[in-house]
Parts: structure tokens; C-alpha cells; sequence
């Protein structure tokens, strides 16, 4: 188990990044989310919007990578607590922002945000990082096999 941390309450990082149309293709495969909102720019329109809505979590997931950098590999998600205040159209700018409220060597909590080009926040909310533990190994040995 991980015995010490680097990271200090106050520190912060953010990335920016644009939610292509690409990446919302990619979502849609994955999820296999087909809401019309997400999927389809005429009805996204009639809805009174000017592009299709990204997926929540797609967006959500700029922050996850913001909380990979700011911690390094010997940490993983423990716990995510989001608030989505607002739907981001595909083609927005996202920031992305994690700062650390405290951290011991257990667990570090982190305030999250992302703001959609670089104004109104859309998501906000915490974050709970937890040392990365060795995965169980795949060649564990059947019972009654020696």
C-alpha cells in the first residue's frame, strides 16, 4: 500500500480540450447511448440548441484525466460525487480543473469543476483518490489443481 503522497492541499492542475464530433461517435459506440440529443443534430435544434449535446460523462471524463496527472500512476478513483449544471453542445471548449483539499497517504479528496469555454461551470462537484492496489494475478491456481 502506497505509504506517502506528493500531493498538498492547494494544489491544482486543469486541461482544456474541444468535444469533437469524433470523440461523440466514439461515445455513442461505446455506451451505446442513441438518445436523439446525442445523436442527432436536427433534433438537437428543434430543441433550441445549435449543436448535438455531448455526453455527460464524456465530458466528465476531461476531469478524470486531470486527477490521473495531478496524482501519477499510484493512484486511482476511489469515488466520484458530480453535479451536472448544464448541458455542453459538441464543439465547445471544455476546462477541466481539479484542486486538492486535503490528502494523506489512505485517500486524497479533490474539488472538481469544468467550465465550458473557459466560463460557466457545467460540472462541479469532489473527487476521492485512493492508492492503486496490485490487481489479483490471472494465473491464480484453480481448486484442486496444485
Amino acid at each position: 500500500m502506497q505509504t506517502e503522497t506528493t500531493l498538498q492541499p492547494g494544489a491544482t492542475l486543469s486541461f482544456r480540450k474541444t468535444m469533437t464530433v469524433a470523440e461523440q461517435a466514439l461515445f455513442t459506440g461505446i455506451s451505446g447511448n442513441l438518445a436523439p440529443m446525442h445523436v442527432d443534430v436536427c433534433a438537437a435544434r428543434a430543441a433550441g440548441f445549435d449543436n448535438m449535446l455531448s455526453f455527460e460523462l464524456a465530458v466528465a471524463s476531461l476531469a478524470t484525466s486531470c486527477l490521473n496527472r495531478i496524482a501519477g500512476p499510484a493512484w486511482r478513483i476511489g469515488a466520484l460525487d458530480l453535479t451536472f449544471d448544464a448541458p455542453v453542445t459538441v464543439g465547445s471548449t471544455i476546462e477541466a480543473a481539479v484542486r486538492v483539499l486535503d490528502a494523506n497517504a489512505q485517500s486524497s479528496r479533490l474539488e472538481v469543476t469544468c467550465k465550458v469555454d473557459g466560463e460557466a461551470c457545467v460540472i462541479r462537484g469532489h473527487a476521492t483518490l485512493v492508492p492503486l492496489i496490485t490487481p489479483l494475478s490471472s494465473s491464480r491456481e484453480e481448486p484442486g489443481h496444485v
